[in-house]
């Protein structure tokens, strides 16, 4: 592939920004290293991986982790090689339907519509995941501290107060949540070291190789081991998303048109490292499986630290990992954020001239801020009722989000010869790579709406397809009905000299 390593000027990529159609609003002081940082950290892997542990214990257990994990990893690097090319010729902060309404041959504004909305669920989908499990890991460490019971309505609490503390962060400290991301890539390279350090030096017996990448569990009630397998990969699935932050970032990054798709593929690369690396060495760990699955506090990763090092390290290594997720959902709730104001930007949410709406002190998306965390709230609800509604959660991140990557790279493959690559492109990779990405989203797209244990009740039922039928269903219709008339896809905000004027009143307010 071919990269430029020429850097860009503020000048070059505010003009390059302006041909996009768009003002310099956002402030551009993110450098290559914190784009990727964003990235890195909402996929977090001492988040995604360990809290889904349980539920890859369940579905497949060790044996479906440990090589489910570099089979998905392999494709998602597809996927975001496929979405690095477009992101350097299309360096915005709507990133994904900008992408399609310039990609589509035809129907642009239809493409982008939809590439849109399927983003925004999995992007608040992917926000209330995280956050919900850093309420999970919050509570089973506040359980075994204190006596504050894990229970659903407990997490749910937590969870409440976890959003608002990052609503707030990204409201006021826009300064701290940059310096907070770039620590966070150290506290999670440095926290998968300790914690698999810890793991192999304090146990006083480890598991055997072919327990940890033999052994097959099934306790989903479902008769196909094949089937359980291909849920078990929601795993890993889960854990490698939320890189298209790197794009969202783009309008406040430095060299955006090479940074950006750096921070994609790199933060990919890395987690699937070291992610692969904290789950060999945390089933090594194990002491006792039914013990750990059947954990009182909910949280397996839990059971086994304590198990195998003791009550006092135990609780450490979980806060080494509650610190992660923490550093993560401030991460997530940023990156969702200004999607939304770049979606609202163009009209296409409900109310969008408020959610749209920027700080004129901070030059952040306040009011979008707050949708995002209110809308992973919401979202996250159904816990009080549903036991199996994390990994819906999940799933519905998972479904939202590799939909929303996938477009703009099928469409790229569409466009053939006819694509104009930025500095960072795939060349004559970019066709291939992008047909076996699609092929892969299709198939996750119908795994993930399944159910995923058996027998199906109102407790166990995954309400993936139930949550998409209501806001797709809802922006579909809004499309039929009215959005189609009216919505062209992304707007330009004026002429060059209308966006200077723009950026000229922030500089005077700011």
């Amino acid at each position: 592939m071919d990269v430029s390593d020429q850097q860009t000027t503020p000048d070059d990529d505010a003009a390059r920004l302006h041909q996009l159609g768009y003002a310099q609003e956002l402030k551009r002081t993110m450098s290559a290293f914190s784009n990727f940082a964003v990235s890195f950290t909402i996929i977090s892997i001492l988040s995604g991986c360990l809290t889904l542990y349980g539920f890859g214990m369940k579905t497949g257990g060790p044996a479906a982790m440990i090589w489910g994990w570099p089979l998905v990893g392999v494709f998602v690097i597809l996927v975001g090689l496929g979405m690095a090319e477009v992101c350097s010729s299309y360096p915005t902060a709507g990133g994904l339907y900008y992408w399609a309404a310039k990609l589509a041959p035809k129907n642009g504004a239809a493409w982008s519509w939809f590439t849109g909305w399927f983003n925004l669920i999995g992007q608040i989908a992917v926000t209330a995941g995280i956050d919900f499990g850093a309420a999970l890991f919050l509570n089973a460490f506040l359980d075994l501290q204190f006596g504050f019971e894990a229970t659903p309505g407990h997490t749910i609490l937590l969870l409440a107060i976890i959003l608002v503390v990052h609503g707030l962060l990204n409201t006021f400290g826009v300064r701290i949540v940059a310096i907070l991301n770039n620590v966070s890539v150290w506290w999670h390279l440095i926290g998968v070291l300790v914690i698999v350090g810890v793991l192999i030096f304090v146990p006083a017996k480890h598991q055997d190789a072919s327990f940890v990448f033999g052994s097959f569990v099934n306790q989903t009630g479902w008769g196909s081991a094949f089937y359980v397998f291909a849920l078990g990969l929601l795993v890993a699935q889960y854990t490698l998303t939320g890189y298209d932050a790197s794009a969202h970032m783009t309008e406040e990054t430095k060299s955006a048109a090479t940074a950006g798709p750096r921070g994609i593929v790199m933060s990919i690369v890395v987690s699937l490292i070291a992610g692969w690396v904290l789950l060999i060495g945390l089933t090594f760990a194990i002491q006792d499986y039914d013990g750990a699955v059947g954990s009182s506090t909910g949280v397996p990763p839990a059971q086994i630290f304590i198990d195998a090092t003791g009550a006092v390290t135990g609780k450490f290594l979980l806060l080494i990992c509650i610190g992660a997720q923490l550093f993560c959902g401030m991460a997530s709730v940023t990156a969702n954020s200004r999607m939304i104001y770049a979606f609202a930007r163009d009209g296409a949410i409900p109310g969008s001239g408020f959610w749209h709406r920027i700080n004129k002190r901070t030059q952040t998306p306040t009011n979008a801020v707050w949708l995002a965390a209110g809308g992973a709230l919401v979202l996250a609800l159904p816990y009080l009722w549903s036991a199996t509604a994390y990994a819906a959660v999940t799933s519905i991140a998972v479904v939202g989000l590799y939909v929303a990557y996938v477009i703009p790279v099928f469409l790229r493959v569409r466009r053939g010869d006819s694509f104009e690559p930025g500095p960072w492109t795939l060349g004559r990779w970019g066709k291939p790579i992008g047909i076996v990405a699609t092929v892969w989203v299709a198939l996750i797209f119908v795994l993930f709406m399944l159910p995923q244990v058996s027998p199906v009740t109102v407790d166990s039922f995954n309400y993936t397809p139930i949550a998409f039928l209501v806001v797709l269903g809802g922006a579909a219709l809004w499309w039929v009905v009215s959005a189609r008339k009216w919505f062209t896809g992304p707007k330009v905000q004026g002429s060059e000299a209308e966006l200077a004027a723009v950026e000229q009143e922030l500089k005077e307010l700011g």
